[in-house]
């Protein structure tokens, strides 16, 4: 009763919060949970990330169709193999009017490199950006990167002169729960600008009208609202007071399919969800095994992989909307193998053989760290996991937190987790960049940043390596396989799924949806 009355008062200041005039075409959307930040460079984070990208924008970017296109540069070239020479696009200005050149671009560089930035990985293989001239600018690499382009289609230049006048220069610590003027504003160069922000409630944006490239959308206003009760999302959707939800709940989708005037987006997505353990410790943090990590015994790793049973969580959890994966990406990335892409089989009694042989007989304790409000229904995924490690005998404590706040814990600098729930999308749609990321050693502050529990293998990282500069894509694949099955021989993580991606709108919302679940609003049309 107190969440129905909740949501009824939500919904009612909700209308009364948004009226507009009856001609405008404003856009009201919803998502479960925040961007947590107007800063893109505090977080690798999908929703952050697609979110600030409709104020500040990349060199290159994206198109309808993922392939790569000029944005703030109009041409790039290769002078040399480890040189990258980009023409800046002339007569860009900033929100705040001031011009774009050659010098915001070394700043960013500077910046998504330097104190704070989460985005570090975007430009791991730059050694240094210099200033041609005001519209031109060179990218040094330390190797030949056959990749560079599909990797700075998420790095968002932002203003120097705007971040020096508003002590902006380092981006804030997030995970630290660190602010900084940028944390709450924005001064980009893109379709929209920034009108006010209200975390975890509220943000509103509208169109630039000196934007420089053609505008697609017809939106005067765009009103985007964090509505992290699932009922309440949907019941806003149904009785018209949002036009389009970003999270639709698995089992609200044949109610609202069957709604008059709404429309199910559906699609495969390119994230990966999967399940990572500490094997870098001792000791682990959350456990109650002392003097030791169970986890960095393989047999340990096996065995809650094969007390996981996928296909109950496929058809009951996920309601279907997902596809059971063997690896760490799925189809639609380079490098993805049918051949490889196969699953331990769930064999509860094989994980309580491995365990007795291991030394836990009773099976021991440890605390699964999960987001409540990021993926498609991750906490009943990791209640469900929980309930089958219990079969086995292994006592997990299960910790659901808002994204902010798992965040902060399990991608903090000190990687406080033992054992967690995770999901990557590959930004360049390249194995290399899962490699690189989630398995690569952890250590030169590029490399492995996104590797949480830790896992390390020198083999797997010479590949890493020879993957980066390696031109011929036969060899490159070969590689790629060869990585891939070490991560899998290791049991370096337990792949779970990827998500079907599902959105939903009135009728008379015409945008595009991505596989890389990113929402381009300027893309976004309202017919009348």
């Amino acid at each position: 009763m107190r969440r129905a009355l909740l949501s009824g008062a939500f919904l009612s200041a909700f209308a009364l919060g948004l009226a507009a005039p009856a001609d405008a075409n404003v856009f009201r959307w919803a998502n479960d949970g925040d961007a947590n930040s107007m800063d893109s460079y505090t977080r690798q984070e999908t929703f952050l990330l697609t979110f600030t990208q409709n104020m500040m924008e990349p060199l290159v970017r994206r198109d309808r169709n993922l392939k790569v296109e000029p944005s703030l540069s109009v041409s790039w070239s290769q002078p040399a193999p480890d040189v990258w020479r980009f023409a800046l696009r002339p007569n860009v200005r900033f929100h705040d009017g001031s011009p774009f050149t050659a010098d915001d671009v070394v700043f960013s560089f500077q910046r998504a490199t330097g104190p704070g930035s989460n985005i570090a990985s975007f430009l791991a293989s730059v050694k240094e950006v210099r200033k041609v001239d005001d519209l031109t600018v060179e990218f040094v690499t330390r190797v030949p990167n056959p990749i560079f382009l599909e990797e700075i289609t998420s790095w968002q230049i932002m203003s120097k002169i705007w971040a020096e006048k508003n002590n902006a220069v380092n981006a804030a610590e997030l995970t630290r729960r660190e602010e900084n003027f940028a944390t709450r504003n924005a001064n980009g160069t893109g379709p929209f600008r920034l009108v006010s922000r209200e975390p975890d409630r509220r943000t509103v944006l509208e169109p630039n009208p000196g934007w420089w490239d053609r505008v697609e959308h017809n939106l005067t206003r765009v009103e985007f609202n964090v509505i992290s009760n699932d009922a309440t999302r949907v019941a806003a959707l149904l009785s018209g007071e949002v036009d389009m939800i970003y999270t639709v709940p698995p089992q609200d989708m044949e109610r609202i399919g069957r709604a008059p005037g709404l429309r199910l987006h559906q699609g495969p997505e390119l994230r990966t969800i999967y399940l990572g353990m500490d094997q870098l410790r001792p000791e682990l943090l959350k456990s109650d095994v002392k003097g030791k990590n169970p986890f960095q015994d393989i047999r340990v790793r096996r065995a809650f992989y094969q007390a996981i049973d996928m296909q109950a969580i496929a058809s009951r959890t996920m309601r279907g909307q997902s596809r059971n994966t063997g690896l760490l990406l799925g189809p639609g990335v380079n490098g993805f193998s049918q051949a490889l892409d196969q699953r331990l089989p769930f064999d509860p009694d094989a994980s309580r053989r491995l365990l007795t042989e291991a030394g836990y007989p009773q099976g021991f304790g440890v605390t699964l760290d999960c987001p409540n409000d990021r993926y498609v229904n991750d906490e009943a995924i990791c209640q469900a996991v929980t309930s089958m490690l219990a079969r086995v005998g292994v006592r997990v404590t299960l910790v659901a937190q808002t994204r902010a706040r798992f965040f902060a814990e399990v991608n903090g600098p000190g990687y406080n987790t033992s054992f967690y729930m995770l999901g990557w999308t590959p930004n360049t749609y390249d194995a290399h960049n899962v490699l690189y990321n989630l398995a690569g050693s952890r250590g030169d502050g590029r490399r492995g940043v996104f590797n949480n529990g830790g896992y390390a293998n020198p083999k797997l990282d010479e590949l890493i390596d020879r993957i980066a500069i390696e031109t011929d894509q036969a060899k490159r694949n070969a590689l790629i396989a060869e990585g891939l099955q070490i991560v899998k021989d290791d049991v370096a993580y337990i792949p779970l799924h990827q998500q079907t991606l599902v959105w939903a709108a009135k009728q008379n919302i015409d945008l595009a949806q991505l596989a890389d679940n990113q929402f381009p609003l300027r893309f976004v049309r309202v017919r009348q």
